[in-house]
């Protein structure tokens, strides 16, 4: 059953309990579109698709023929990748498969011909590093509701990630940025720091964006 708030211009389309991410809700909105919200923020589509929208465009100019988007979710990013590279090869991983079936049945994940595999991102990461893949573009958004899980911080986690970096690639990790995510996103640049020789900021919304490269 739709729930309308009228008021307010939006729409309650569906609601779908993950194991993974808890209630997810499927919104269409007259501001921002149709987006899957859960865990008190924005998971794809809407604001989400903004934060990477505002980033990605920045590199518009660069050479990417494949991309690993780590956190695939509903599809927001390999959306923006598919527009501005529209050759590029997209490879998507996610462990919940409630929130990529939503992205396919409304944010129109299957015309983005992403690869897409649904299993942990750490495990897929390892056997992509022995397969020796390579990726010019890395997108990392592996939220929980409102938590970053602590193995993606791990220094074995981040160079593994470098390993799947072509030459002249880049990895793109996204944090929250408010007053209580702030120290925890600070101390995770410091480890960043550790393996890439070059991260750079960016600040969209209430999060920050770091480049790696």
């Amino acid at each position: 059953m739709r729930n309308t708030n009228l008021f307010e211009g939006r729409i309650v389309v569906e609601r779908r309990v993950s194991s993974i991410n808890g209630e997810l809700v499927v919104i269409r909105d007259l501001a921002f579109g149709t987006y899957i919200h859960g865990g008190d923020i924005p998971q794809s589509g809407g604001l989400a698709e903004s934060i990477w929208k505002q980033v990605l465009k920045n590199f518009k100019d660069r050479d990417i023929t494949s991309c690993l988007i780590v956190g695939l979710g509903g599809g927001s990013i390999a959306k923006l990748v598919r527009k501005n590279w529209q050759a590029s090869k997209i490879v998507g991983v996610d462990i919940d498969p409630v929130i990529v079936e939503l992205g396919r049945k409304y944010l129109k994940l299957d015309q983005q011909e992403v690869e897409a595999h649904i299993e942990d991102a750490e495990k897929f990461i390892g056997e992509a590093v022995k397969a020796h893949d390579l990726y010019d573009l890395i997108c990392f958004d592996t939220y929980v509701k409102q938590d970053f899980p602590s193995k993606f911080e791990s220094i074995e986690l981040i160079r593994n990630v470098k390993k799947l970096m072509a030459k002249n690639g880049m990895a793109i990790f996204n944090r929250l940025y408010g007053p209580d995510e702030r120290k925890k996103a600070i101390n995770f640049e410091k480890t960043l720091l550790k393996v890439f020789p070059k991260v750079d900021r960016f600040f969209p919304e209430a999060n920050v964006m770091f480049v790696c490269s």
